[in-house]
């Protein structure tokens, strides 16, 4: 059970759900409001979530809500920090998703000591399979890191990090299902360009995506090691592997990774 009686979400949108479905999944016994400005997301909300209270209010939201998510655009967090700030004190754990904007501007836009936790997650949390990263703000205490950690730990994968690498996160996790995506749909693309049916090449290279994850996450082995053991001397993997090798893949994906870190640094403005 979290140690907090009422969440508010400032915001409905996919990542807003993705955590409502793992408090309500898990039962944790928390009361739930969620301020969504468009009327024809509330009109879904309400419908996906009998039990959760949807409004259009998101200071009324703030005033309720003992933890209080900032689950919203970068671009929105000035006008949503106004709304907010004369009702969020320093009582209130005020928890952000917002990509690149840091805590100490979140900090600035609310009453002086209130207690900030930024947070990284990624969409596969819609299906509870995520992978977050939390870090702190100035006044937030280890407890309120804790809980951060516990909530978003029921969407899947929750760790702490500096609040210096939240950038490198987003680059990475944040970011990275979309490279997944590319790469599962490429995979496709070459076993119908081989003379595999779309729907047989699609569940095929899916369920390798996935068997291969799986094996790196559950048995702990470095993925250089799990690869050896796929590749036989003079075999059809390491032709595949120096195909790879030539078109610099990995280092692609290295840029990638850089490339999505920058723009995180360019939304806070560094």
């Amino acid at each position: 059970m979290l140690n907090v009686r009422k969440i508010a979400f400032i915001g409905g949108g996919n990542m807003a759900e993705a955590i409502i479905r793992g408090l309500l999944r898990e039962d944790v016994g928390v009361g739930i409001c969620v301020a969504e400005i468009n009327p024809a997301r509330r009109d879904e909300l309400m419908i996906r979530f009998p039990n959760v209270r949807i409004i259009g209010d998101a200071a009324e939201a703030a005033q309720w809500g003992e933890v209080v998510i900032l689950a919203i655009k970068p671009q929105q967090a000035d006008s949503a920090l106004d709304l907010i700030e004369p009702v969020v004190t320093p009582e209130k754990l005020v928890i952000s998703i917002m990509a690149g904007i840091p805590s100490s501007k979140i900090e600035a836009n609310l009453a002086p000591g209130c207690r900030v936790i930024r947070a990284m997650p990624n969409t596969p949390a819609l299906i509870g399979a995520g992978a977050t990263a939390v870090c702190s703000g100035r006044k937030a205490s280890a407890d309120d890191l804790d809980l951060a950690r516990q909530i978003f730990a029921l969407t899947g994968t929750a760790v702490s990090v500096e609040e210096k690498l939240m950038d490198a996160v987003t680059g990475l996790s944040g970011s990275g299902p979309a490279y997944v995506f590319t790469f599962i749909e490429a995979l496709s693309d070459a076993g119908v360009k081989n003379g595999l049916p779309r729907d047989v090449s699609a569940q095929l290279a899916a369920q390798t995506v996935l068997g291969a994850a799986r094996m790196v996450a559950e048995t702990g082995e470095h993925p250089s090691l799990l690869k050896e053991k796929v590749t036989s001397p003079g075999g059809t993997t390491i032709a595949a592997l120096h195909v790879l090798e030539n078109g610099s893949f990995r280092g692609v994906i290295m840029n990638a990774v850089d490339a999505a870190c920058l723009k995180s640094k360019e939304l806070a403005g560094k």
